[in-house]
């Protein structure tokens, strides 16, 4: 095999893990991985040496992540009855699980943008040049982000939502 397709393979991990934190769903998180990792073969051409490959993948995977999030914005979903859930009561010896369930809302609730650049700073360990780099946006604007996504979830923890005020 390829040193090329030797790190695209060992950067499945990654990838999956980062996909499975954007998406919170593990079978469309493996589309999301599948789909990145069949690109990435397909067009190792484009890929260009200047800098990590791990980065390209992550950007790719974003890529496809934000199209198929405008493709579903653009049709109404409907939730499945096999996929609602009733929240049972959780006794008092599970409050540190209720605690990351909490935290996992509070992610979820984010901006996209904000939660794109927290997981792939925080989770994934890129650099801020590398996650702005993979998010084709200015280092400024990606420490904004993770300032503001930072900023939510301490509220959320605290139970202080801020709310927007209404400038004329």
């Amino acid at each position: 095999m390829s040193d090329y397709l030797d790190e695209v393979m060992a950067s499945v991990p990654a990838l999956r893990r980062y996909a499975r934190a954007l998406t919170h769903d593990a079978e469309r998180a493996d589309d999301l991985v599948q789909d990145c990792l069949e690109r990435a073969v397909r067009r190792q051409s484009f890929w260009r040496p200047t800098g990590p490959l791990k980065a390209w993948l992550f950007k790719v995977l974003v890529n496809i992540y934000r199209n198929d999030l405008r493709r579903e914005r653009r049709r109404p979903a409907a939730e499945p009855i096999e996929t609602m859930t009733v929240e049972p009561h959780v006794p008092e010896s599970q409050t540190g699980q209720l605690a990351l369930a909490d935290m996992a809302r509070a992610m979820q609730q984010l901006a996209p943008e904000q939660r794109e650049a927290l997981l792939l700073v925080v989770l994934e360990g890129l650099s801020y040049a590398e996650a702005a780099e993979v998010l084709d946006i200015p280092i400024g604007t990606l420490m904004s982000r993770i300032g503001r996504a930072r900023a939510a979830l301490r509220a959320s923890s605290e139970g202080t939502v801020r709310r927007l005020r209404s400038v004329k």
